[in-house]
């Protein structure tokens, strides 16, 4: 794993996610994410946080998850997130504009983050979701829903 670039000057961005089952609504938004950045961090939640928040496992370990992303060619550095407080990475990523799917835009949770991102000086963008394939989508289908 790379270690944390030094934004030097440039736009330091940076995109949470589980990356279970990695497709191109993964691949687009790190496309996305990468063409408003000078450096791109990633992160990848834990198989613990993953569990909190949706009630399940998921399918990729945390390992595995953690090689796929960093072997995208767009991806500067890549870093577990072992919380969902976005503050507790920033803290050690010291990023300038945190990147999401557009799900979260209006949300309780989305307001939470764009307000936790707001104290640091960090900006939340996000880009659309897309709908025709998503983790939960993939899941449901390989267990035969």
């Amino acid at each position: 794993m790379r270690t944390v670039p030094t934004a030097s000057g440039g736009v330091l961005g940076y995109v949470p996610g589980a990356w279970d089952r990695f497709h191109i609504g993964h691949l687009n938004i790190l496309r996305r994410a990468r063409q408003m950045c000078d450096q791109l961090v990633v992160g990848v939640v834990t198989d613990e946080e993953l569990f909190g928040a949706k009630g399940q496992m998921p399918m990729v370990t945390l390992e595995e998850r953690v090689q796929v992303v960093a072997a995208v060619g767009i991806v500067d550095a890549v870093v577990v997130d072992f919380s969902t407080s976005k503050l507790d990475v920033w803290d050690r990523v010291r990023f300038d504009v945190l990147f999401k799917g557009d799900d979260w835009m209006g949300t309780a949770k989305g307001n939470r983050l764009e307000q936790e991102m707001a104290s640091v000086g960090a900006a939340v963008r996000y880009f659309p979701y897309t709908q025709h394939t998503s983790s939960t989508t993939l899941r449901q289908i390989l267990a035969g829903r």
